[in-house]
């Protein structure tokens, strides 16, 4: 039974660990002839490598991602495509004083009771390097997106820091990639600068986050009722990733406070088809894309290695305290923008190639 696997038609196998000798991604399901080359996928993972400024964690690995198959003369070719990142700056010997030591906030203990073993370097395939795997099949879904739906784009960027949120009123798209924090911010941006800083160097502590990925240009029909919702898929996307805690679509949360009439997106008739008068539903409605922007936010916990000591316990059931030493990322949420919209772009795919399985793109006409 796999449980490396997510999608139904783009379908995406991830393997290795954090300190193996490799980690990559298996892709099944992609059309053929679709250009393809490793600098198209690396772009994307540049966007997540570590060691890229002090608000990351300082491991120095240039992600450089393989095509081992599916790939010929610059096209796909339609069979299994196999990309492979290298590991380069492993430092194992950070984790021989927890080999038998619980982290608080890992997943160590939950592993160990599951398997009776683990990979105490770095958490093997829990650590959040895990997820430059799924980056890199996010830059393939992502080319034939751009192939089956040349308008459709996905942005993702931070939008809380602990609890300073930022100012929607000052949400400026061109500053997303202008800062370290993906933040379309600036002011907040830099407010944020000055709390991490002092979470990182003076309390030795870390902070947790929000992210907010958008896909514009979704074409309306995409999901289907019940068991196939794209909602329901991109909630188990999201919250596949690790440290995420909670998943919203849309209104999220936000809409158990707001009255019918508040919530409900009336429906006009526009010049090129239907018009909403607000996005509440997060372009989703009954699990079928409305054609508005797709909306989803994820919230990332603190990161749990930190350098203030914590009580736990030893694999003999003895009481210890651990300070958890190695690199690691003060705020996960800041690398975790990129992985939430490579799992957009694979979901979203994902969906659009079922929906030309089952509909063969046939759409109800309105007006």
């Amino acid at each position: 039974m796999s449980l490396n696997t997510f999608g139904h038609i783009y379908r995406t196998t991830t393997w290795g660990e954090s300190h193996g000798p490799a980690l990559g991604a298996v892709v099944d399901g992609c059309p053929p002839g679709v250009a393809l080359d490793p600098a198209m996928i690396q772009q994307w993972l540049d966007k997540r490598k570590p060691g890229q400024n002090k608000n990351t964690t300082q491991r120095n690995e240039p992600d450089e991602v393989e095509i081992l198959s599916g790939v010929f003369e610059g096209k796909t070719t339609g069979t299994s495509i196999s990309l492979l990142i290298r590991n380069t700056d492993q430092r194992s010997k950070d984790y021989g004083d927890i080999a038998q030591t619980f982290r608080p906030g890992h997943a160590d203990i939950t592993y160990h009771q599951k398997y009776g073993f683990r990979d105490y370097r770095g958490g093997g395939r829990s650590s959040a390097r895990e997820t430059a795997a799924r980056v890199a099949s996010g830059g393939v879904a992502r080319e034939v997106l751009k192939a089956l739906v040349p308008n459709l784009e996905i942005k993702g960027y931070m939008v809380q820091m602990g609890p300073r949120v930022i100012d929607r009123d000052r949400f400026d798209w061109g500053q997303i990639d202008q800062n370290d924090f993906w933040c379309p911010d600036a002011e907040t941006a830099k407010l944020w600068e000055d709390d991490l800083d002092h979470l990182r160097r003076k309390d030795h502590n870390s902070v947790g986050a929000v992210i907010e990925v958008v896909a514009r240009g979704v074409p309306a029909g995409i999901g289907a009722p019940i068991y196939g919702k794209l909602d329901t898929d991109l909630a188990a996307a999201m919250m596949s990733i690790n440290a995420v805690k909670g998943v919203e679509i849309g209104e999220g949360m936000a809409a158990a406070a707001l009255t019918g009439r508040d919530n409900a997106d009336e429906i006009f008739m526009g010049p090129n088809g239907p018009e909403y008068s607000s996005n509440h539903a997060g372009g989703i409605l009954g699990g079928i894309s409305t054609g508005q922007d797709v909306v989803v936010r994820f919230a990332v916990k603190p990161t749990s290695s930190i350098l203030s000591p914590r009580a736990s316990i030893r694999i003999d059931g003895t009481p210890t305290e651990v300070v958890t030493k190695g690199r690691h990322d003060p705020c996960v949420g800041i690398r975790a923008v990129p992985v939430g919209e490579a799992m957009m772009a694979c979901v979203i795919l994902d969906h659009i190639l079922l929906d030309r399985a089952q509909t063969g793109g046939v759409r109800g006409i309105i007006g």
